[in-house]
């Protein structure tokens, strides 16, 4: 026989129930509730901790005015307005090496001479950047100077000059500057805590005691510094030295840009409260546009940066005895062609780099 519960209980239990459930949907919401306020307050903090970093760098960096005059300005080669690649010239100056204060702002770059030189292409689909280093006593045509080294039209009419030197070269528009003092290196490498490098050639830095052996080594502090500074120790000279200049960009940016860096909020400001005094760029190429570019270049890692050296056509002396590299036209013409189309890795697969 079936047993049937009294109608009162039936509703009490119905009653239980139904309040037990009221209270999950409630403990339910109330997580919820929780876990959105928590990613709101996660979303805000990382929000107001870029904006910032932006305002730390944009307060601590230098900028710079290119000041053309309009004759300068009319004769710059002309950019499509649909071409969204970007073509950024990175200098490298060493203050230290004259006795001056490195922190300074590398604005009043006019009567020294930029000891290193580097095109940067990023095509318009953001999937890889190539990194040319140019050396410094290349033999080309200074606009209102005539011939001279590469790195004297930083001493002849300062970085606008170097800018149209460069831009003439190549026939194409550079559309930002950013310029480090050597000095950032080693900044930079001590507030990563050290970054790590292949070497394939050991020496040892004039004049020091710093030895740079075969194979993976760690720089940190004034190691680095003289190790992308050195070049006296080199038979080939200028050539390694910006073959290192690029392995340590290189290796920096990997530890920059790995998890334990991007992560480590204390860190990241550490490093650009640090580095920042060091950098100088044009007025248009701010915090803002660098995070967005960062953003844009978010998939780009080392393994997909092609960093080269412009091939020159030999070696020979000027009539004053100057030591000089002659400018390889054919060079020029191709890669001026492949910043001007976005073909650069249609130039590199052509025509590989020489192991340096």
């Amino acid at each position: 026989m079936k047993h049937e519960e009294p109608e009162e209980f039936l509703f009490a239990s119905r009653s239980a129930r139904n309040e037990v459930e009221r209270k999950r949907k409630k403990r339910t919401r109330n997580i919820v509730v929780a876990v959105v306020a928590a990613m709101l307050v996660c979303v805000l903090g990382a929000g107001y901790f870029v904006f910032d970093l932006q305002r730390q760098f944009n307060s601590k960096s230098n900028s710079l005015a290119l000041g053309f005059s309009d004759a300068d300005q009319e004769a710059r080669p002309v950019k499509d307005p649909d071409d969204k690649s970007m073509n950024i010239l990175m200098l490298g100056v060493d203050h230290a090496a004259d006795g001056s204060d490195g922190s300074a702002a590398l604005s009043g770059a006019v009567e020294q001479r930029s000891d290193s030189m580097m095109l940067v292409h990023i095509p318009e689909d953001r999937s890889q950047v190539y990194v040319m280093s140019m050396v410094r006593d290349m033999y080309v045509d200074i606009p209102g100077y005539g011939k001279n080294k590469l790195n004297a039209a930083v001493s002849l009419g300062g970085v606008p000059l170097l800018m149209r030197t460069v831009e003439g070269l190549f026939d194409t528009k550079i559309d930002h500057i950013a310029m480090v003092d050597f000095e950032g290196f080693k900044e930079l490498s001590t507030a990563l805590g050290g970054v790590t490098v292949d070497n394939d050639i050991p020496f040892t830095a004039n004049d020091t005691d710093y030895f740079y052996p075969v194979g993976s080594i760690e720089l940190e502090g004034d190691r680095a510094l003289r190790f992308v500074r050195e070049r006296k120790s080199f038979t080939n000279g200028d050539y390694q030295r910006v073959a290192n200049q690029r392995k340590f960009i290189a290796a920096a940016a990997n530890k920059l840009l790995s998890s334990d860096t991007l992560t480590n909020p204390v860190k990241l400001y550490d490093i650009v409260d640090t580095v920042s005094p060091y950098l100088t760029f044009d007025e248009d190429f701010d915090a803002a546009t660098l995070v967005g570019l960062g953003l844009q270049l978010k998939n780009v890692d080392t393994h997909n940066m092609a960093m080269f050296t412009l091939p020159t056509a030999g070696t020979s002396k000027t009539a004053d005895n100057q030591s000089i590299e002659l400018a390889s036209e054919l060079a020029i013409a191709q890669i001026g062609e492949a910043l001007r189309t976005d073909t650069m890795q249609e130039y590199l697969e052509e025509n590989p780099p020489e192991t340096e």
